[in-house]
């Protein structure tokens, strides 16, 4: 998958599922179903995407970085757990992807400028990208697709995961620090803080953010606040930088790869793939059965990706704790396989793109561990309740 566009997969998907339907396969009705329940989600991620490249765009995580820097003053410990907060931050609010694609080369380019190692930094992102990504609901497509389940609102979806959520992320940040804390010791020099082009770009598209993070939880839903950003901000550049609106801003690969995902699972469920997997992730709410099925979700990511794996057991995490058991595997558990979750794949080659070398034999090797004792510990708190 790594090698392969997701543009492909996701046009072969959605011509495979189109045969399907043709032949029969799958009810044209079930197809309107899934696009009635999915088009706010892809309208969401859309929008979001849009935001995050255009805030970036206008130097917002750049400053946001060097303005961390300077509160580090020369601790690479203190600097490193800044970048942590900023991490958690930006994955829970604009979602796992912003935070692999658009913080990783910030934060890769603070490292070197301070003459650090960057490679601490760079598993930082990756793995919080993926972990910090059962915060709220706006953190993960899997999340906006089981919020509904939850009472559809944030404050519901908090109340079940966040105590899962607080656990993923520091068993994270703990084993990065077992793993790379030899380099995080000592200090490091200031550096010149980074060139702003147009300071009233910046700041206006920073506060647009700023605005655009509580609506994401204030129980409107998500893709209302998101594409009214999206439209704040694509005025913004329309006056002060036109140049930069171009329709490679657009993340049409990722909604054709989810869209062809979508309607492929539908499929295999109307094939009966429901009762296979109902076997294989067993049933009830004790806390053998939550690791049981959190587990099988965490195979499923790190086999195929996280998405296919949420939508193809949705079906049978028929209780809360069921739900949220599975969103533990599939969100926390993607750290073995690059093709795991999108996100990673999407963080290796910005890596690629600013010469930072990690091997995916390393990163498979560090995910073993920390996949499966990330998601066992995560799932306590739900068999507790």
């Amino acid at each position: 998958m790594g090698d392969v566009p997701i543009t492909i997969i996701g046009a072969v998907l959605l011509l495979v599922s189109g045969a399907a339907v043709a032949f029969g396969v799958m009810p044209a009705a079930d197809v309107l179903a899934i696009g009635d329940r999915v088009w706010p989600i892809l309208l969401f991620v859309l929008a979001i995407t849009v935001v995050a490249e255009l805030a970036a765009l206008a130097g917002v995580f750049d400053l946001a970085s060097a303005f961390l820097a300077r509160l580090a003053r020369g601790r690479v410990w203190l600097l490193w757990l800044l970048v942590v907060a900023l991490a958690v931050v930006a994955t829970a609010f604009l979602s796992l992807d912003t935070t692999a694609v658009l913080l990783t080369p910030v934060v890769i380019a603070v490292a070197r400028a301070h003459r650090l190692d960057p490679l601490p930094f760079a598993f930082t992102t990756v793995w919080l990208a993926n972990t910090a990504s059962l915060a709220l609901p706006v953190s993960n497509l899997t999340n906006l697709l089981a919020v509904e389940s939850f009472g559809g609102d944030a404050r519901s979806f908090v109340a079940l995961l966040g105590a899962s959520a607080l656990i993923a992320i520091g068993v994270t940040v703990a084993l990065l620090w077992i793993v790379f804390r030899r380099r995080l010791r000592g200090r490091f020099s200031p550096a010149p803080g980074p060139v702003i082009g147009d300071r009233v770009l910046t700041w206006c598209a920073g506060g647009v953010v700023v605005l655009l993070l509580p609506l994401l939880v204030s129980g409107i839903p998500p893709w209302m606040p998101a594409l009214a950003a999206a439209v704040v901000l694509g005025v913004l550049y329309a006056w002060r930088f036109p140049r930069a609106l171009r329709f490679s801003l657009l993340p049409w690969q990722l909604i054709v790869f989810a869209s062809g995902l979508f309607l492929a699972v539908g499929v295999l469920e109307s094939l009966g793939a429901q009762t296979v997997l109902q076997a294989l992730s067993g049933s009830g709410d004790d806390p053998v059965e939550l690791w049981r099925l959190s587990g099988v979700g965490m195979l499923g990511a790190n086999a195929v990706n996280n998405l296919p794996a949420y939508l193809a057991l949705e079906g049978v995490a028929d209780s809360p704790a069921r739900l949220a058991s599975l969103l533990i595997g599939v969100n926390a558990g993607p750290l073995i396989t690059p093709w795991a979750s999108l996100a990673t794949l999407l963080w290796h080659e910005r890596l690629r793109a600013v010469g930072v070398t990690v091997s995916w034999g390393r990163f498979a090797l560090l995910g073993l561990v920390a996949a499966p004792l990330t998601v066992a510990l995560s799932v306590l708190p739900l068999a507790w309740r």
